[in-house]
């Protein structure tokens, strides 16, 4: 099995060419938004545009809700695709989704830019941002039991096999998520310290926590994650790197589970060892 990933800021237009790049790349299998899609049908997974708000959403999208990503491994390891292409918003969100559902590594990453104009982009945002548009890679049909109520219209997607035939690829679906409805969410830097201070905090071997730094990795307005760092004083008479790793994977869960946003990096500075009288 062999996986591949197209990568692009949110309202670019991935989903819109997912079945394009599929073909081209000979993947038989697309995971977009929490789904696994296989010829046109889902075979598992919950879409994210079910949920009803953005954290939501994104928790679902990188298959961080309990239960989900066991579900699709599940699916993979049953139909056994060739090529898998999975779509994300940025790099480290494909390789978080290829280890979450225990794929291979990704073998190679389409961006965005690489098969879209400007304007094309340009266009794709608009319809996203003012129109609260968003597409999903499956037929109406498909989609129907899935999304019972939403307005939903049917794309039909063709690739050009000569100048006078076309050969149909499939059909896409325009949905409007619950979430679009709603205004702009902004987690502050303050609720995210005070995850990571909960989290180091409770340790019993971390005597004091001190300095916690959050910073983001911006591409344009597109927010790609965090990268988070703080001082530390341990008690004495630990082996200090397994409790740090242990801690940085602790701190990586619960920010991405509460927030539904992407840590980067997080780096631990043991400053001093507390050693009791």
């Amino acid at each position: 099995m062999e996986v591949i990933a197209l990568v692009g800021a949110s309202g670019t237009g991935k989903s819109h060419r997912a079945l394009i790049v599929a073909h081209e790349n000979n993947a038989d299998a697309i995971i977009d938004d929490g789904i696994l899609i296989e010829h046109g049908k889902i075979i598992a997974g919950t879409s994210a545009k079910k949920e009803k708000n953005r954290i939501m959403a994104v928790k679902r999208a990188i298959f961080v809700l309990p239960g989900h990503a066991e579900e699709v491994a599940a699916a993979v390891k049953e139909t056994q695709p060739r090529r898998i292409l999975i779509i994300g918003t940025s790099e480290n969100m494909v390789h978080k989704i290829a280890r979450a559902l225990e794929l291979p590594s990704i073998q190679k990453i389409i961006h965005i830019e690489d098969i879209a104009t400007r304007s094309e982009i340009e266009e794709a945002r608009f319809h996203r941002l003012k129109e609260g548009k968003h597409i999903i890679p499956v037929p109406t049909i498909e989609l129907k039991p899935h999304f019972s109520g939403y307005l939903i219209d049917p794309i039909q997607s063709f690739f050009k096999r000569s100048r006078t035939k076309r050969r149909r690829l499939g059909e896409k679906s325009i949905v409007r998520p619950i979430f679009s409805y709603y205004g702009k969410l902004v987690i502050d830097d303050s609720a995210i310290r005070s995850i990571v201070w909960s989290v180091i905090g409770g340790k019993s071997f971390v005597h004091k926590v001190g300095a916690i730094k959050v910073s983001h990795r911006y591409e344009g307005e597109e927010d790609r994650g965090l990268d988070i760092s703080c001082e530390i004083t341990l008690s004495y008479g630990n082996h200090i790197p397994t409790l740090i790793e242990q801690t940085q994977n602790k701190v990586c869960e619960a920010v991405e589970f509460m927030t539904g946003m992407i840590v980067n990096s997080i780096n631990i500075a043991v400053r001093a060892l507390y050693v009791e009288a």
